[in-house]
């Protein structure tokens, strides 16, 4: 990578022109839209999707990038792979692109627990140097870069979780956070250079505050409705194990807000997080609120013994419950303090309340159900 200059990138709101890795993903899709609708320029780096959705399903519309500045209030799609050292584009384009670029807003990254290895490092670590070169390649300014990780960088961790320090933890749940972390390093060593850098990271992202819609049901979604539908009964948990659920527009907003005030963000990590958990005990209450959903039972992961489950069960903690079993297990409480001072705000709490909009939302479009579970 380029060793780049200390000074900090000028980003004026009105004028700024952002680079969105992943801008077809279910957060890049939101930002791209958001950073348009603020009136900056955006170019959507997207590898087959080209489809950028919101939230309440508008398509975000779009232009194809052809090394022409996007106009103000527009996003451009260039196709790419971050994979690739020069981003899966041709040399006069990649040349072209970082010649326009004011920041860089990486989302761009496998989210699935269960990849092999070689993807995670091919996508989310290699990709993530291969996206910090790219900011550093401008000519004579570094570009300012906000890297989208996780909340779980923590690994199994519980407790206060700070922002800043990026100790690694003892264990991590799985390869995806281990590979998010090793991303994260990557984007320290670049701060330590003089990189104009912020690190964000959402925990367990869910659909709008007010009403709980979203673009996509995947991740975690998939494990709520196997749940509700009695495909999965029975989930080991601790007693004090909690679930910081977030709604997307907080993690938006707060995204682009440090866009466009890098100058003060850089060199910080923040939480975009809940003020303050669901316990999964009141989680499962209030699935079991539900008439037409299933009881899920909780059991200590102590007692809990995969070969007592039926066959087909067995086969859906196999192949998904297993997945998110840590998510039932821990109870790290994540500090926001850096997310405070910067904007004077926090996410809502994670409580009955926010996560029945989820709920009803999932039943309004036909991803959960609305008739009660058949015998």
């Amino acid at each position: 990578m380029k060793r780049c200059c200390p000074t900090m990138p000028r980003v004026v709101a009105d004028l700024a022109c952002y680079l969105v890795t992943g801008a077809a993903g279910l957060i890049g899709s939101e930002i791209a839209g958001a950073l348009a609708d603020r009136g900056d320029r955006v170019v959507g780096l997207v590898r087959k999707n080209r489809t950028l959705l919101r939230h309440d399903r508008r398509q975000v519309p779009t232009v194809e990038w052809q090394r022409a500045l996007p106009l103000p209030g527009e996003v451009a799609l260039v196709q790419g792979d971050v994979r690739d050292a020069r981003l899966g584009l041709s040399a006069a384009d990649y040349e072209a692109l970082s010649t326009q670029i004011d920041g860089v807003i990486h989302c761009a990254a496998v989210v699935q627990f269960d990849a092999d290895p070689e993807v995670y490092e091919a996508v989310n670590i290699a990709g993530t140097r291969h996206v910090l070169d790219f900011a550093c390649a401008g000519p004579g300014r570094p570009t300012g870069y906000i890297q989208v990780s996780t909340a779980y960088v923590c690994g199994e961790r519980a407790g206060p979780i700070a922002e800043d320090g990026g100790e690694a933890p003892g264990r991590f749940a799985n390869d995806y956070e281990a590979s998010k972390y090793a991303g994260e390093q990557l984007v320290r060593a670049a701060m330590a250079r003089g990189v104009a850098a912020a690190i964000v990271r959402p925990s367990i992202v869910v659909g709008r505050a007010r009403d709980g819609a979203i673009a996509a049901f995947d991740s975690i979604y998939m494990a709520f409705k196997l749940l509700t539908e009695g495909r999965i009964r029975t989930i080991p948990s601790a007693p004090s194990a909690s679930l910081n659920f977030v709604p997307i527009d907080h993690v938006v907003n707060t995204i682009v807000t440090i866009a466009g005030r890098i100058d003060e963000a850089a060199g910080s990590a923040f939480h975009l997080v809940s003020q303050a958990p669901m316990s999964v005990a009141d989680f499962f209450d209030l699935i079991g609120d539900y008439p037409q959903f299933a009881d899920p039972q909780c059991v200590s992961p102590e007692a809990f013994d995969p070969q007592s489950l039926s066959p087909i069960e067995q086969r859906f903690h196999r192949r998904v419950a297993s997945l998110y079993a840590s998510y039932f297990q821990r109870n790290p409480l994540f500090r926001d303090d850096n997310v405070r001072a910067l904007l004077g705000a926090r996410g809502p709490l994670a409580g009955r309340a926010l996560i029945g909009r989820q709920i009803d939302y999932g039943i309004t479009a036909g991803f959960l159900r609305a008739e009660p579970v058949p015998a």
